[in-house]
């Protein structure tokens, strides 16, 4: 019997609490971090490189930044994802509203339920 892979999945994340705790929640739910980013330029190579089997990607980053692009580069390699996001997902770009979300604040059994629409 072959053993199962872990999921990896890339976080996408510009504040740093919250980003460690959804690292101790992954952890706990037996998921690999394949990487963290504070922004669409720190995430693209990430997605680039590979090893990312799924994302959790926050919508709202730094600045104004909205990490679409990021989602843009998932879609294009078929890498599953969920958004995370304190809003009613009106903000999320029209492309993407079919995508899994995770509501702010944070459970475990939310990150949980969201992985779990993923596959």
């Amino acid at each position: 019997m072959a053993a199962r892979m872990t999921m990896r999945v890339l976080l996408v994340e510009d504040e740093p609490l919250i980003a460690m705790m959804l690292e101790d929640f992954l952890d706990a739910l037996d998921r690999q971090v394949a990487g963290t980013a504070d922004s669409v330029a720190a995430a693209l190579p990430l997605v680039e490189a590979g090893n990312v089997d799924a994302a959790i990607l926050d919508v709202n980053l730094r600045g104004g930044e909205k990490s679409f692009a990021i989602a843009d580069a998932l879609a294009a390699r078929q890498i599953p994802f969920v958004f995370a996001t304190g809003g009613g997902g009106d903000e999320i770009a029209v492309e993407h509203r079919d995508r899994p979300r995770l509501a702010k604040p944070f459970t475990m059994d939310g990150v949980e339920k969201a992985l779990a629409q993923l596959g």
